[in-house]
């Protein structure tokens, strides 16, 4: 049996980070919206913006409700905070990706430039006109994480991003290459566990859209 010692480092439990993709739009799976303004949740995505809530209410303890500055995450994140009795934080590290040139345009007609097929199969390589690479996106939004979970330490805390900083998120968690990032699915409104501890991330559960939340935790 492992012994404490005086002069060894008190044990801390690990910081569990949920990862709430923002709810549906009127826009989702038609447009890549981006980071233009003005885009509002569907009623849809109000009623599974309540739901989320709901189950993160059933947790015994949230520290913190973090949201992407867009107005869909912000949406999001208000009543999952309104059901913990938290008032959200908004953290620009939780961003969309910057798509540039290709902000607000049809998916249907991106789908048809080749460039597409590098978007999916190595996105490693490519990089947004006027926007950001996808690694430049990964690196923010792991850096966010750091710094978020680093103030609360064994906590667990909320952070409503957007489909890719989150697939990316829970790439590098599970050490895979940024090139296979776009075979993790990550729906509207579901929850993605990550628990940061001292050694190597532990995902706990990805693209979760219903059941309970209550037993997360590092096996």
């Amino acid at each position: 049996m492992a012994r404490t010692t005086k002069n060894s480092p008190p044990h801390i439990p690990p910081t569990v980070v949920l990862l709430v993709r923002h709810g549906q739009t009127p826009t989702t799976g038609k447009l890549l919206p981006g980071r233009a303004p003005g885009l509002h949740l569907a009623e849809a995505g109000v009623q599974q913006a309540q739901r989320a809530a709901e189950r993160i209410a059933q947790l015994a303890n949230v520290d913190a409700i973090y949201a992407s500055p867009l107005e869909r995450a912000r949406e999001t994140a208000a009543p999952i905070a309104a059901a913990r009795g938290l008032k959200v934080k908004i953290d620009k590290g939780l961003l969309e990706c910057e798509f540039g040139d290709w902000t607000g345009a049809e998916l249907k007609n991106l789908m048809k430039l080749p460039e597409w097929n590098t978007v999916q199969r190595a996105p490693s390589t490519f990089t947004f006109p006027g926007g950001e690479s996808f690694t430049a996106m990964q690196t923010r939004i792991v850096g966010a994480l750091d710094r978020l979970r680093a103030a609360h330490p064994g906590g667990t805390i909320v952070c409503v991003s957007h489909a890719d900083p989150i697939k990316a998120a829970v790439a590098h968690a599970m050490g895979t290459h940024i090139d296979l990032f776009q075979r993790i699915v990550i729906s509207t409104c579901s929850v993605s566990a990550i628990a940061y501890g001292m050694g190597a991330p532990v995902v706990l559960t990805v693209n979760s859209t219903g059941g309970s939340l209550a037993e997360l935790r590092p096996s």
